[in-house]
């Protein structure tokens, strides 16, 4: 729970960043379009740097959510190994399923969806 507190939180943290930073790279480049010589060119150069500084952030971003996706495969990958039958029997009944539902091509006709949808709830059938 704490760790998905501290997930949101930096997430939170890295969009408050990233739009300060557009935000600024956007006024410091409108105010250069009006501006000429060297004070045109030092606001672009701190655009620039406001740039570099989002896109370091949003790859800091993008190497948690790698990181975390390899966390998550090598838990599934030691859940099956800890595991085995009960990875198996879960993948064998998921097989089926889809087999039956791939087999049978009533049920993709539409009196299908009629009769399925009349029989639910208002709510239900949208």
């Amino acid at each position: 729970m704490a760790t998905r507190k501290s997930e949101d939180v930096a997430k939170e943290k890295l969009i408050d960043s990233v739009k300060t930073s557009l935000n600024d790279a956007e006024s410091l480049l409108r105010e250069a379009a009006s501006s000429t010589g060297d004070k045109a060119n030092e606001l672009r150069d701190r655009a620039l740097t406001s740039l570099r500084r989002t896109r370091e952030a949003l790859y800091e971003a993008q190497d948690a959510v790698l990181e975390r996706g390899r966390k998550a495969a090598r838990a599934t990958d030691d859940y099956v190994h800890d595991n085995p039958w009960q990875a198996i029997g879960v993948a064998g009944v998921t097989g089926l399923l889809l087999g039956l539902l791939i087999s049978r091509p009533a049920f993709f006709q539409p009196w299908v969806y009629e009769k399925l949808f009349s029989v639910l709830p208002p709510a239900w059938s949208g």
